[in-house]
């Protein structure tokens, strides 16, 4: 085992306050499993002194690989920088905030030497966090699986093991627009799942107020689902079957009973109900052609301004010195 390296990977913004704990709890962690290891940080446009402190750690113990972006990409572009230049056989993502407690580490390896390429940490109870978020997160697993063809553990973050085979597989999709979440279950491979108790933040605030959250559940459903579009286009055939049964009504009445040149406020109902169902169809096809033009401009998910990696420049070294 002592061959074998696991990376852990850690998106960091604004976590000035957790840096130095979560290293130490690392470390702790980690001096009891005979296996090598890095922890590769990735500052995500931090505006506190959280770069700081990283190279400081870096310093510290070389083990620390530190990747500094040159602004804040979003937290699903920093995982991917931080998979991206992971070097294990394996690699852990876990939140720089504690939520995610790194002591379930040996768990995580102990089934992946079992034989798993997955092992999906599954939260069974989710401490400091409100009811409304709660609910909402539990009600969003259970709506997009309904929706999508590709099972996304309920209730399971970006804490997890993933395998070297994972890993490749995740290099060669090509989407700008990411959800990680589904596309570690796109991916396939064999799994199994652990289950932890999941803790408040021990320090900061975070970031992802319900706002952020709704747009995070409408990129999880647009990526991965065309029900959406679907249900625009069912909408829409059923809007268009009542509106032939009132058509047909409307001249079984005029036969019958005339015509009084009455029905202005019947007809104002009908327009802006159309007018509405109409909107709410186009709306949800520019969500999906928003996404396609921003896949088309095939721009880089991510820049690294800098990067603090010992390892890298022996690695250069050894190359340069071989072609001397």
């Amino acid at each position: 085992m002592s061959k074998l390296l696991c990376s852990l990977v850690v998106p960091c913004h604004n976590e000035s306050g957790n840096v130095r704990d979560l290293y130490t709890r690392i470390l702790a962690v980690m001096e009891s499993v005979t296996m090598s290891w890095e922890l590769v940080c990735v500052n995500d446009g931090s505006t506190d002194d959280t770069l700081s402190q990283l190279v400081a750690l870096h310093d510290q113990d070389p083990r620390v690989v530190v990747l500094d972006l040159s602004r804040n990409f979003g937290k699903e572009a920093a995982l991917t920088a931080g998979l991206d230049h992971a070097r294990g056989a394996c690699a852990i993502p876990l939140d720089a905030d504690l939520q995610d407690p790194p002591e379930l580490i040996p768990e995580l390896l102990a089934r992946w030497q079992e034989g798993f390429d997955v092992v999906n940490a599954v939260r069974l109870s989710r401490d400091g966090e409100s009811w409304l978020k709660k609910s909402s997160a539990h009600l969003f697993y259970r709506i997009i699986n309904r929706m999508t063809h590709v099972e996304i553990p309920a209730d399971t973050g970006d804490f997890r093991l993933l395998s070297r085979p994972v890993l490749d597989a995740l290099q060669t999709l090509p989407e700008r627009r990411r959800f990680m979440k589904g596309l570690f279950a796109w991916v396939g491979f064999r799994s199994t799942v652990v289950t932890y108790h999941r803790h408040p933040r021990q320090a900061g605030k975070t970031t992802w107020n319900y706002w952020k959250l709704w747009n995070f559940a409408l990129e999880g459903i647009t990526s991965f689902s065309q029900v959406p579009l679907q249900l625009a286009a069912y909408l829409g055939f059923l809007v268009s079957g009542l509106a032939f049964l009132y058509a047909l009504w409307l001249i079984i009445s005029t036969l019958v009973y005339g015509n009084p040149v009455k029905g202005y406020p019947s007809m104002m109902v009908t327009l802006l109900f159309l007018g509405g169902v109409q909107l709410m169809a186009l709306g949800v096809i520019g969500e999906y052609l928003g996404r396609i033009y921003e896949e088309s401009k095939h721009r880089p998910l991510y820049l690294i301004q800098r990067q603090w990696d010992v390892r890298r420049v022996e690695e250069q070294s050894s190359i340069e010195t071989s072609h001397d």
